[in-house]
């Protein structure tokens, strides 16, 4: 597995997270976010930051066939990814700062892992309220503090060691979000009255410690074109100490990954209401 993750030269970043990120981490949360935004049938959802689809799927499941889902990304390799996925989902192309619809289009709006990478966050979760109906909801999961990922915190100190803060720092990205006041300080900024944060236990599984570094070492979101091969074969050596702690007996690799999810209604309707 490993050898699939870092030698595949010709594989696309979006192919890399789908083939090896979302089995090890993000396929769990697809149906938990769509159950935290109460989605039922005949709505319409959107999914913004939707990636190779994971979440836009799980809500095309929720609404069943009189439903409609619409699965939103500024990158046209992850969309057609996602597109090979699910005919079901309408898949377009563009930004969570300025999303392509009209005020008050859906029922629900929904994002997973993408809120700690937009380039305005307070302007996202804007147009995410702008778009829902009133009565409409919001559900937002982003990846929950550093320190509350015991693997991922260890690699974090060892890339940190070996290699210094430009590449450590690049690693702690997608974390940076893990702080409940933090979001909801978001939230205010953007309009967005009575949000909620709630954290949901989850767990990072990979198949061994040298698919974990490689899978990283191949994502374009963490570690990709920051380590040379002597360094990266520095750090897989260095890595089997490091993370042991986290690969019982049988050499497979599981650790706790928290998530925090942000919930609201948008007022006017009643709580958890349907759409129109």
């Amino acid at each position: 597995m490993s050898k699939s993750a870092s030698g595949r030269t010709n594989r696309s970043p979006a192919e890399v997270y789908e083939e090896f990120f979302v089995p090890a981490l993000f396929q769990q949360w697809g149906r938990r976010v769509a159950a935290e935004a109460g989605i039922g049938t005949g709505e319409r959802v959107l999914d913004v930051a939707c990636g190779t689809g994971v979440l836009a799927c799980a809500a095309a499941e929720s609404v069943g066939p009189g439903g409609a889902v619409v699965g939103l990304d500024p990158n046209e390799e992850m969309l057609a990814v996602a597109r090979s996925k699910s005919a079901r989902v309408e898949w377009r192309v563009g930004r969570a700062e300025s999303l392509p619809f009209p005020d008050e289009s859906f029922d629900a709006v929904v994002s997973q892992f993408g809120l700690m990478f937009f380039e305005d966050r307070s302007a996202a979760l804007r147009e995410m309220l702008r778009v829902l109906r009133p009565g409409g909801r919001l559900a937002v999961a982003v990846c929950d503090a550093l320190e509350h990922s015991p693997g991922y915190a260890a690699l974090a100190e060892l890339l940190q060691r070996l290699f210094g803060e430009r590449v450590a720092g690049a690693f702690r990205a997608p974390f940076l979000l893990g702080d409940a006041q933090l979001l909801l300080a978001l939230c205010s900024a953007a309009g967005i009255a009575e949000a909620q944060v709630m954290r949901h236990e989850g767990t990072v599984r990979f198949a061994s410690i040298e698919a974990l570094i490689s899978t990283e070492r191949a994502c374009v979101w963490t570690l990709g074109g920051l380590l040379d091969e002597a360094q990266f074969e520095r750090l897989q050596q260095e890595a089997g100490q490091a993370l042991r702690a986290f690969a019982p007996a049988d050499g497979r690799v599981a650790f706790a990954m928290p998530v925090l999810i942000v919930t609201a209604t948008k007022p006017g309707g009643a709580e958890f209401g349907g759409g129109a």
